[in-house]
């Protein structure tokens, strides 16, 4: 009798102590159906349901040498979890000292019965048909490109990763498409599997059906439409689901709209899980999403895109925390697809990966930039006018362009007034219940706390026991009625995160909009003033100078071509890189002023936060490896934490003692046995890498 084969499962589980295979016997009626990727169900003692799971792989014997159990159900034969994203899962989780079910959690969306069950008789139909015509519809899968164990990408000084040798499996090339705006070059180094860091051009254009959408989706659509001409797969990976429109319908009007997947969070559970069956099947598509798609599956994966890296949206805030970009590194180096950051303005990250020669940074040609005009200080000679938030030269630019066309106005927050202050002493407003900021949400509103929602009616300052508020702060809501007085005859749309808009027609109208929430209008904007500068970069964040120049940059290109760009209230070298359209410039100062200071990207982060015996015991356990700084512990929020700091050469040693630590805390950690009296659960420890909200 035949040896029964060995499912090797891993279990959906938050646990750290269980982040590994599992082996299972596989009975014999499971034989045809228990595959690598489908989902199963285990016995498991500590549930009476059994535990969910995948089957990583199937193989003659396992790891465990004793008696095994029985796999206890395959719940579908759909192999959703592909090999590929297996290892980049595993990769990823292990980089980041997480589990690798909590990366299969965002790759492997929930399964909905119907949609599946529909798929699957559609596949086996179509696969009836084809076998009676003597022709397969599903060819083998191409093997996997497969690469040599490199040293990280991200080690300063490190060896770059190998390219992968794909030139026997690689499909016959259609002949280039020029990507409209960039040297001719462009489409054999993204043939040649390269990696770039492209700078976007700037400028609104139409779509086939009128709709505006910028230039930079439409370099993105040729390069993805370029590879779909290859014969290879594409995913593009987009912080914003008005980026996700843009892009999808650039690329709608280069390919079948068959070709293109959306994988987006605001799609009901059927339809994202339907997308995401599709991305499964044996044929060339490209895929376009969200940070979760980066981990979509890809027959022939030829390109990688991630637009605005920069962007915080491309932070994952579920465990073990990778972000989007990260993510996308990883998965090339194991793939051996291309590479391409692109954005307005680069991120210090990608700068970083240019400097070490990792990427190879990509400008338009020719170079286009759009007028941009710094307008601080120019009012220091008119009096009261000094003291105005909109200069004069500002004032007259948007009443000369509004009287032609749209006009957009960029501020810092959303409402009304959304802090507010004393009017006889001047300190801030706080509630009363929470002590939080006071604000104002609307016109004619009582102020409330924009924490707890407390209304501050009977308001009495603690300082001096005034009774009246002051406006600090204008929000979109406060600047909208002030734009509507000032151009009484002329439309003001507001557009913020409460109110979404899209799009604008070539119309005179005022557009009021926070950052990130500019619609696009027909042509570009004739003119675009950014106002609040001096205020977005009052944050405490360490990243603010490069979040501001990536807004700032991102509302400049929706600018007509020749049409004033003013900043105000901006100076130095920040404003000289918007000027100038250099932003490159100023991520490489940023980088090496980083350096200096050994703050990320320059260096890598880990934090611990536990117990203080707890963090202290980690940190001691750290000793035995390579040097590294250590800051705290402090105490934040009732608990203690510690910061890690430490190059990027050492990151998988140091990843994997703190998993270690945390799987050693969380095995103590018992369940009270009946009638036990003082039971006291082991102390929790959380550890995450290149925490993006740390400050330093």
């Amino acid at each position: 009798m035949p040896t029964a084969r060995i499912a090797r499962v891993l279990i959906d589980s938050p646990l750290p102590q269980l982040d590994h295979l599992f082996d299972y016997r596989i009975p014999e009626e499971l034989a045809a159906t228990a595959l690598p990727g489908v989902r199963v169900v285990v016995p498991w003692r500590s549930s009476g349901r059994g535990a969910k799971g995948f089957i990583v792989e199937v193989a003659d014997r396992g790891d465990y040498t004793g008696a095994l159990s029985d796999l206890g159900e395959v719940v579908s034969p759909a192999q959703v979890l592909s090999p590929e994203v297996w290892a980049l899962a595993r990769r990823a989780a292990d980089r980041a000292a997480g589990n690798a079910s909590g990366i299969l959690r965002l790759a492997v969306p929930a399964r909905q019965v119907r949609v599946e069950k529909a798929w699957l008789a559609e596949r086996a139909a179509a696969a009836s048909e084809a076998e009676a015509e003597g022709d397969p519809w599903v060819a083998a899968a191409g093997e996997a490109r497969t690469v040599a164990d490199p040293a990280d990408p991200w080690a300063p000084g490190g060896e770059e990763p190998a390219e992968a040798d794909v030139s026997a499996a690689e499909p016959a090339r259609a002949p280039a498409t020029r990507i409209t705006g960039y040297p001719d070059a462009v489409p054999d180094l993204i043939a040649a599997h390269g990696r770039l860091a492209l700078d976007a051009l700037p400028g609104v254009m139409d779509a086939a059906d009128r709709r505006p959408i910028g230039r930079w989706a439409l370099t993105l659509a040729q390069l993805a439409a370029e590879r779909l001409a290859a014969g290879e797969s594409s995913i593009i990976v987009l912080p914003d689901y008005r980026d996700l429109e843009q892009v999808e319908l650039a690329a709608r009007d280069l390919v079948p709209a068959t070709a293109v997947i959306r994988l987006d969070a605001k799609q009901s559970n059927p339809d994202r899980y339907r997308a995401f069956l599709a991305a499964l099947e044996p044929t060339p598509r490209i895929i376009i999403g969200n940070r979760s798609a980066v981990y979509a599956p890809a027959h022939n994966l030829g390109l990688i895109i991630v637009w605005n890296d920069g962007d915080a949206l491309h932070a994952e805030p579920l465990a073990p925390y990778v972000h989007a970009r990260d993510a996308a590194l990883l998965r090339q180096d194991l793939s051996g697809c291309a590479l391409v950051l692109a954005a307005h303005a680069r991120s210090v990250e990608a700068q970083r990966l240019v400097e070490l020669g990792f990427l190879h940074a990509l400008s338009p040609e020719p170079r286009q930039r759009p007028k941009i005009i710094v307008t601080a200080h120019q009012d220091l000679g008119d009096g009261p006018a000094a003291a105005a938030r909109i200069p004069s030269p500002a004032w007259r630019a948007i009443a000369e362009a509004v009287r032609s066309g749209p006009v957009l106005v960029q501020v810092a927050r959303p409402g009304y007034a959304p802090m507010l202050s004393c009017k006889r002493c001047s300190e801030a407003a706080r509630c009363t219940a929470c002590h939080g900021p006071l604000g104002i949400p609307a016109r004619g509103a009582t102020p409330a706390c924009t924490l707890c929602g407390h209304l501050a009616g009977d308001w009495v300052c603690t300082h001096c026991e005034g009774t009246e508020f002051r406006l600090v702060t204008r929000g979109s809501g406060r600047t909208a009625e002030e734009l509507g007085r000032a151009f009484p005859a002329t439309a003001v749309i507001v557009a913020d995160g409460e109110k979404t808009v899209l799009t604008v027609p070539d119309k005179p109208a005022l557009i009021v909009a926070t950052r990130g929430a500019e619609p696009l209008a027909r042509g570009g904007y004739h003119a675009v003033l950014l106002l609040d500068g001096d205020r977005m970069l009052g944050a405490e964040s360490l990243t603010i100078a490069e979040d501001c120049l990536r807004w700032w940059s991102q509302a400049a290109a929706l600018a007509a071509p020749g049409a004033p760009v003013l900043l105000v209230g901006v100076t130095g070298a920040l404003a000289h890189a918007f000027a100038t359209w250099n932003q490159a410039e100023f991520a490489g100062a940023e980088l090496a002023d980083r350096r200096a200071l050994r703050f990320p990207p320059a260096v890598r982060l880990a934090t611990i936060t536990g117990e203080e015996s707890a963090v202290s015991e980690v940190l001691a356990g750290l000793d035995t490896l390579p040097a590294s700084d250590r800051l705290g512990p402090v105490r934040v929020d009732g608990d203690a934490r510690a910061v890690v700091r430490f190059d990027y050469r050492d990151g998988q040693r140091i990843a994997e003692e703190l998993k270690a630590a945390v799987i050693g805390y969380a095995s103590r950690r018992r369940s009270p046995q009946a009638g036990a009296r003082g039971f006291r659960p082991a102390p929790t420890l959380k550890v995450r890498f290149d925490d993006p909200e740390i400050q330093l």
